[in-house]
Order: structure tokens, then C-alpha cells, then sequence
């Protein structure tokens, strides 16, 4: 399920060969003949909220896909880190743009390797400043949930429901942490 390996070189247009880095590297990996540049395969950020609602959190802000994969499937307002921004302003740029959500960003809340797709995933804590939500094309519906009307059969992918998770069990607490979890 990774992405499959370069085949042309990003600076010269040069067909690369999968070989050793003259550099001492002990990895295989995509090198240009022509230029010598070697191309590094590395994972991808996905940044997102838990944007919550009420005095308490009690409510959490959810999106109903309305692209692929898992289309029709809820999932927090999250997506790819752009280049050129932080993981705080993608986080935020993300909920914005799926859920048109006004949100006041807090501390990092989970961090979430997932080496089989080559992805990391970093979700922040939000206050939601309105219930008014106006989504973008990426989603169908954005609408709040207390902890027992989450559709935990529908949500679209594993990492958006052990962060949802940890929400509830830290709000249950009354203390949150910060969460660090391999998905394998």
C-alpha cells in the first residue's frame, strides 16, 4: 500500500535507478545516473482537530466524506500537510476547508505512525468558537456528537477512531494527555 518508488528524476528528467546512495546510505533507493540527486521516499503528514463544543467538550465536530476512500464515512475534520506550513496551520487550514469551522486550536493530542501507508498522523485539540458550520466539497455533512450518538461503525478510518477514543476516555478523566500510538 506504500507509494511506489520515483521513476524519474524531479531535477532532470533522467530515468533513476533503484541502487545503494554513494553516500554511504545502507538503503535502497531511487538515485539519478545523470545528476546524481537521490530521491528519498518519505511519509506523509496528516494534520487535523477534535474540534469539541460545550462547556465540558461533550459535543465533538465530525465530516461525512465526500471523496474517496471511505466516502460516505465520518471522520474529523483532517487531511495532508501542505508545504510551507507547520502542522498547526495545517490542522487548522484542514478543519476550515471540511468543515468551515471556526476554532480556536489547542495542544497536540495524538501522534499516530502508520508505516503500512507511509503516513503520520498529528490531530490537535480545537475549541469550536460557533455551532454554524459551512463545509467544502470534500464533505457531505458536519455536524456535532456526544460521545454515545458517534457513528463508531461508520468512522472512515482506524487512526480518526482511537483518537476519538482518547478524547472520551481523557474527558471522562477530566485530564487531558498526549497520546503516541503505532497503528500496524
Amino acid at each position: 500500500m506504500l507509494r511506489p518508488p520515483a521513476k524519474f528524476c524531479r531535477n532532470c528528467g533522467t530515468a533513476v535507478q533503484m541502487r545503494l546512495p554513494d553516500d554511504g546510505d545502507t538503503r535502497e533507493r531511487a538515485v539519478c545516473p545523470a545528476c546524481g540527486t537521490v530521491h528519498y521516499d518519505n511519509p506523509l503528514n496528516v494534520v487535523g482537530t477534535v474540534p469539541v463544543w460545550g462547556a465540558d467538550g461533550e459535543q465533538v465536530l465530525l465530516c461525512k466524506r465526500n471523496i474517496e476512500p471511505r466516502w460516505g464515512k465520518w471522520t474529523l475534520p483532517a487531511g495532508f500537510m501542505e508545504l510551507g506550513e507547520t502542522t498547526a496551520e495545517g490542522a487548522q487550514r484542514e478543519t476550515d476547508e471540511e468543515a468551515g469551522a471556526h476554532i480556536e486550536l489547542g495542544e497536540l493530542f495524538t501522534l499516530m505512525n502508520v508505516p503500512r501507508v507511509g503516513q503520520v498522523h498529528l490531530f490537535y485539540r480545537a475549541r469550536l468558537l460557533s455551532e454554524r458550520f459551512n463545509p467544502g466539497h470534500e464533505t457531505i455533512e458536519a455536524r456535532l456528537f456526544r460521545e454515545d450518538e458517534v457513528p463508531w461503525d461508520e468512522i472512515a478510518f482506524r487512526t480518526v477512531r482511537e483518537t476519538l477514543q482518547c478524547y472520551f476516555a481523557d474527558r471522562r478523566h477530566g485530564r487531558f494527555g498526549f497520546h503516541v500510538l503505532d497503528i500496524v
